[in-house]
């Protein structure tokens, strides 16, 4: 089987996201994508993140009715600060038989050097490199002091095109709380879920629930909105 990773905070799941997995299943033929939402990325362990339940709720809602896509909770369920080299080796030992492909924007290529052992990143899986229309072409040089330069060649050949498309979940999040629409950046009944659960609304006062006393405050509360009512509520 030929298994796409898709990792990210999905804070929240948008367009961008669900264009650059569907690119990267057709133009290299993957059997499957699986949203892989982090627990604690590296690079954000000082950021407050919405409660990995809610992210995990928003991307089964975003992926639902794709046979090909589908939300894997191994680093929720593993908690903590995981690192993709770590990730990518336990799916590897788990079906020796996946072929496994990491999807990768072209925006994070330079930096791939300089994560934990990207020597086994490259080990693990093949990189999937996504390139946006209008933007020149990253340097798969940089490749060369973590891999073998057949395997650059590889990756810069198999690299994906995609549309350019100016939405960020970090744009989602300024908008909800000044009141501006963010219809057409995230599907319909992930934007119906972020209003039930009046998500991103404090965004701009720096006074977030820290993601932990979320997380236990949501496991105790009756406020999780089940997909079924997302769903009659678009219905109305």
């Amino acid at each position: 089987m030929r298994l796409g990773i898709f990792g990210g905070t999905f804070d929240p799941v948008h367009y961008g996201h669900l264009l650059l997995a569907e690119c990267c299943r057709q133009q290299c033929r993957l059997d499957e994508v699986w949203f892989l939402p982090a627990a604690v990325p590296p690079h954000k362990q000082n950021h407050d993140l919405t409660p990995a339940e809610v992210r995990i709720e928003m991307l089964e809602l975003a992926v639902a009715g794709h046979s090909a896509f589908s939300v894997c909770r191994y680093e929720i369920d593993r908690g903590g600060v995981n690192y993709t080299a770590d990730t990518l080796a336990h799916f590897c030992k788990e079906d020796p038989s996946r072929e496994l492909f990491f999807l990768l924007g072209a925006d994070m290529l330079n930096d791939l050097p300089n994560w934990r052992e990207p020597e086994r990143v490259c080990e693990s899986a093949i990189p999937i490199v996504v390139c946006r229309s209008g933007l020149p072409e990253p340097d798969f040089g940089c490749l060369a002091e973590i891999t073998s330069s057949e395997q650059v060649e590889q990756i810069r050949r198999g690299r994906v095109e995609m549309l350019q498309i100016g939405i960020s979940s970090t744009d989602i999040r300024r908008r909800v709380p000044a009141g501006l629409s963010i219809r057409y950046q995230t599907p319909r009944a992930v934007e119906k879920f972020i209003e039930m659960q009046g998500l991103y609304l404090l965004e701009e006062q720096e006074n977030r629930i820290d993601a932990e006393e979320a997380e236990k405050a949501l496991a105790e509360s009756d406020q999780r909105i089940p997909y079924e009512q997302v769903r009659r509520e678009l219905e109305l």
